[in-house]
C-alpha cells in the first residue's frame, strides 16, 4: 500500500512526497481507517514504528477550518523535545494547508506561550504541566477542541503527570475523540481507559517485545566503567561507520561522567543531554546532533521516548536498563526508515540479571561478542564499583530488670544534710561567755 491508496487530500499527499514518503507503516495504515470513522484509539507500538505519522495523518486530514482558531486538536506528548519533534512534524504535513500550530511546555516563556495562543491556533501539542497552567488562566480555550491525542502514556505516568492528566481530561468536552498511544499497556493505562474513553479500538503493530529485523543486537561483557570506557573508545576508533553514535545511560550523574572521559577525545563532536541540562543546552545539541556536527550523542533514558534523530547508525548500553522495554526503546532509535542499525551493549556481572529479562522480553538471546585484544582492561574502580563493607552490629545485652538496682541510691554520710533547729542564745553564750541581749531603745 502506498499513501496514494489512503483517504488524504492532494495537500497532505504533496506534502508526504515532498517530505519522501511514499509507503505507510503498519500501524499508519491500521489507525487510518479506524481513526477516520471516528471510533476512540488505543495503539500500542514500540519506539520506530511510525506512530506521530498514525494519528497526524487523519487528524490533519478532518481538521477543519475555523475563523475563530481555537485549538480543535489537543495532542499531549510527556517531554518538551517532543513538543517541538511533533510541532516540526505538524508543520511539515501542513505545508499546503491552512492552519496554525503551537506548541507549548514547562521550562519555556509562559507569556509567550499565552501570547501565541492568543493569536490563535488549530493545532496544540503541550506537556502535561504547562497545559494545565495555561488553561487556568484561560490562555488555552479548550470548548473547541474535538480530538485528543496522548503519546508516550505509559512514560507520561511514569514522570509523575498522573494529576495533570486526569485534570485535563475533566475540563475537555465530553464529545470528542480520544487516540492514545504506547508501548505497554499498564494497569493505569486501562484505568485510564475506562474512565474516560468510549470502547477504544486495540491497534497493535509490532509490539514490546519484538526486537526489530533491521538492528544488529550485539553485547561485551566487560568488568567495570574504565574498561567500558576504554572499549567505547576503541571501537570509535576504527569503526568509521559510526558516523552518528546515540549512547544510552542510567543516570544523569554517569552521563556527565562519560562525558568528562571522552570529551577531550572528540574536542566539538560530542554533547550530552539530560533533564538537569537547561532548555536551550537541550535543544541547541539535539539539533547539532540531528545535522551532523556531533558525531555522539550521551544521553538518559527520558530522551529515549523522544528523540527522532535520522540515520542513527549505532546505539550504545553504556550500562543496562533495570526496565526491560527501556532496552527497545533505546535501540528503537537505530535503524528507522527501513534502514540498517546496530545496538552494542555493555555488560558488567552485576548487570547480567537485567539482561536475561531484556532476552526473556524479546524471546531472544543476544550474542556476546569477545573483547578486542587490543583492548586495556581497567583495575580502577569508580567509587560506586567499589565494594561495599558492612560492619557487623553487636546487640548488647542489656541486664534485666530484677537485677538492676533502684534508680536513687542513699548518699554518702558527708553530703547528707539533716535539719536541725538553731539555739541562738546557747550559741552565743558559748562564743562570749555572757548572753548578748539587745538594748531598748530610748
Amino acid at each position: 500500500m502506498t499513501f496514494e491508496e489512503l483517504n488524504l487530500t492532494k495537500p497532505l499527499l504533496k506534502a508526504l512526497t515532498e517530505a519522501g514518503y511514499t509507503t505507510p507503516t503498519t500501524i499508519q495504515q491500521k489507525v487510518f481507517s479506524v481513526t477516520m470513522s471516528g471510533k476512540d484509539v488505543c495503539g500500542i507500538a514500540q519506539t520506530g514504528t511510525g506512530k506521530t505519522f498514525a494519528y497526524l495523518l487523519p487528524t490533519l486530514r478532518q481538521l477543519e477550518f475555523s475563523k475563530d482558531r481555537l485549538p480543535q486538536l489537543l495532542i499531549l506528548v510527556p517531554t518538551r523535545e517532543l513538543v517541538v519533534q511533533v510541532v516540526e512534524e505538524v508543520r511539515k504535513l501542513s505545508a499546503y494547508l491552512t492552519l496554525q500550530v503551537v506548541g507549548v511546555y514547562g521550562g519555556g516563556n509562559i507569556k509567550v506561550q499565552m501570547a501565541e495562543l492568543k493569536m490563535g491556533a488549530d493545532v496544540v501539542v503541550a506537556t502535561p504541566g504547562r497545559l494545565v497552567d495555561l488553561a487556568l488562566n484561560s490562555s488555552l480555550k479548550t470548548k473547541a477542541i474535538k480530538k485528543l491525542v496522548i503519546d508516550e502514556v505509559d512514560e507520561m505516568l511514569n514522570l509523575g503527570f498522573r494529576t495533570q492528566l486526569k485534570n485535563i481530561l475533566d475540563i475537555l468536552p465530553q464529545k470528542r475523540q480520544n487516540l492514545l498511544f504506547s508501548a505497554t499497556i499498564t494497569q493505569e493505562v486501562e484505568a485510564l481507559m475506562q474512565t474516560y474513553f468510549n470502547n477504544p479500538v486495540r491497534i497493535e503493530a509490532a509490539p514490546v517485545g519484538t526486537p526489530l529485523d533491521n538492528i544488529e543486537q550485539k553485547a561485551y561483557e566487560v568488568p567495570n566503567f574504565y574498561t567500558k570506557v576504554n572499549l567505547l573508545d576503541l571501537l570509535l576508533e576504527q569503526n568509521e561507520d559510526m558516523s552518528k553514535v546515540l549512547i544510552f545511560v542510567a543516570t544523569k550523574k554517569l552521563a556527565d561522567q562519560l562525558y568528562v572521559q571522552l570529551e577531550l577525545g572528540y574536542l566539538n563532536k560530542i554533547g550530552v543531554i539530560h533533564s538537569n541540562k537547561e532548555q536551550n543546552h537541550r535543544f541547541n545539541t539535539i539539533r547539532q546532533f540531528h545535522d551532523g556536527t556531533y558525531r555522539i550523542l550521551i544521553a538518559t533514558d527520558i530522551i529515549a521516548r523522544g528523540l527522532d534523530v535520522a540515520e542513527v547508525s549505532h546505539v550504545f548500553n553504556f550500562d543496562i536498563p533495570e526496565i526491560p522495554e527501556n532496552y527497545i526503546h533505546r535501540i528503537g532509535r537505530t535503524g528507522r526508515a527501513d534502514k540498517k542499525g546496530v545496538a552494542i551493549s555493555f555488560i558488567t556481572e552485576r548487570e547480567k540479571e537485567f539482561l536475561t529479562l531484556i532476552e526473556e522480553l524479546m524471546d531472544y538471546q543476544i550474542p556476546i561478542t569477545p573483547l578486542p585484544e587490543t583492548l586495556k582492561i581497567s583495575e580502577i574502580l569508580t567509587p560506586d564499583e567499589e565494594p561495599k563493607i558492612f560492619m557487623k552490629n553487636i546487640d548488647v545485652k542489656l541486664p534485666k530488670r530484677e537485677s538492676v538496682g533502684a534508680a536513687f541510691h542513699e548518699k554518702a554520710a558527708k553530703n547528707q544534710k539533716v535539719n536541725v533547729r538553731r539555739n541562738h542564745a546557747q550559741e552565743k553564750m558559748q562564743k562570749y561567755g555572757r548572753p548578748i541581749k539587745r538594748s531598748g531603745k530610748k
